[in-house]
């Protein structure tokens, strides 16, 4: 199909878009990748009289370390998160999950940003970026903000950004001595949506879980952090047969949808399994 008739804009700065959304409160959307909106504009699920595309502001762009953690543009692509030397080497899960999003042309244009926002359950990033216990700013009319990635995702296609801001970065740890990382996904062919997937991020004290953060991709309305499978495992050295009971509370805390993928409750004991194998892969990098 063909879109409903829109007014295109191309700002050049951060500033002038937002002067853009707060000019069209009601009738604009953003434009980054564009292979959520521009689908959803064709099937008029979509109508935006206004669509500000953002790709040409350089300052949503880069990646740079900053002290103790990481600053990824908004606007940086898949690709660019692949190829990045320093994430491969001081946050090397952003780089693991982007090689298995869709294919190379859309990983040359989809953002990290904008998969983010878009607030869809079955999204790589947002469990990542819980996992990461990143923070992103936000910029808007009375100026910037920053919020905690736990917390940002409301439900689904809801996240916690008001409709004239915008996701300028996302900040997240360098990752500290003995931390390791898991991420696994279940896919019905290579570059799909999950089915299932897990990401988990585990420090360790020793032999003992110092800290640990395990979120599931498409295991309810939205990403989400199982924490009373993190709280069973916080202060305890990891055991399998500990991994088995942390998965069982993994399987208490969803609720997903039935879809082509799978029903409800396969994908239920598909997130606990993803889980599993997360955490022990994390263990496994974390003690070197």
């Amino acid at each position: 199909m063909i879109p409903s008739e829109f007014e295109y804009h191309a700002p050049h700065s951060v500033a002038e878009a937002i002067t853009l959304l707060t000019q069209y409160p009601e009738e604009a959307r953003l434009l980054a990748g564009g292979h959520s909106l521009l689908p959803m504009m064709k099937l008029r699920f979509a109508e935006p009289a206004h669509l500000i595309d953002i790709n040409g502001i350089k300052e949503l762009k880069g990646i740079s370390e900053q002290g103790n953690v990481i600053r990824i543009g908004a606007m940086t692509t898949e690709s660019e998160l692949i190829d990045s030397a320093l994430l491969n080497e001081k946050c090397p899960l952003i780089p693991a999950v982007a090689r298995l999003i869709a294919d190379p042309q859309v990983r040359n244009r989809g953002t990290i940003g904008g998969d983010i926002v878009h607030g869809d359950p079955g999204n790589d990033h947002p469990a990542v970026m819980l996992a990461l216990d990143a923070r992103f700013i936000l910029q808007g009319p009375e100026g910037e903000r920053t919020v905690p990635a736990n917390g940002f995702f409301l439900g689904t296609y809801s996240v916690g950004m008001a409709a004239d801001e915008i996701l300028t970065a996302i900040l997240v740890p360098v990752f500290a001595s003995s931390t390791g990382y898991g991420f696994n996904k279940l896919k019905r062919k290579t570059g799909d949506f999950a089915t299932a997937a897990s990401s988990v991020v585990v420090q360790l004290q020793g032999e003992s879980c110092a800290d640990i953060r395990i979120a599931l991709t498409n295991a309810g309305p939205c990403a989400f952090r199982a924490e009373a499978a993190e709280d069973l495992l916080k202060g305890q050295v990891i055991t399998d047969a500990l991994i088995e009971q942390a998965a069982q509370k993994v399987m208490a805390a969803c609720e997903p949808d039935e879809d082509l993928r799978g029903d409800a409750e396969y994908k239920t004991h598909m997130s606990a399994e993803m889980a599993r194998r997360s955490i022990r892969d994390a263990l496994t990098k974390a003690k070197g």
